[in-house]
């Protein structure tokens, strides 16, 4: 196992910690309309979390591409 493929592991891993840390108060109510949808800015560790999903997923696609030149 090379040391990309490990990479790329977690990477996934913290994505979908990020991912799922987000989440919170989405839920089926949201597709009926029951929750309010009300702008408000992402503060604090809100908007830490956000970037931090964001670059995670370059990284994790970046990983992903040179996995996929370094394999041939």
């Amino acid at each position: 196992m090379s040391y990309l493929n490990i990479v790329q592991i977690i990477l996934a891993v913290l994505l979908v910690a990020a991912i799922l840390l987000q989440a919170k108060g989405t839920g089926l109510s949201g597709v009926f309309g029951g929750e309010g949808n009300i702008f408000r800015t992402k503060r604090g560790f809100e908007k830490i979390l956000f970037y931090a999903t964001i670059a995670l997923a370059v990284l994790f696609f970046a990983t992903a591409l040179a996995n996929i030149y370094f394999s041939k």
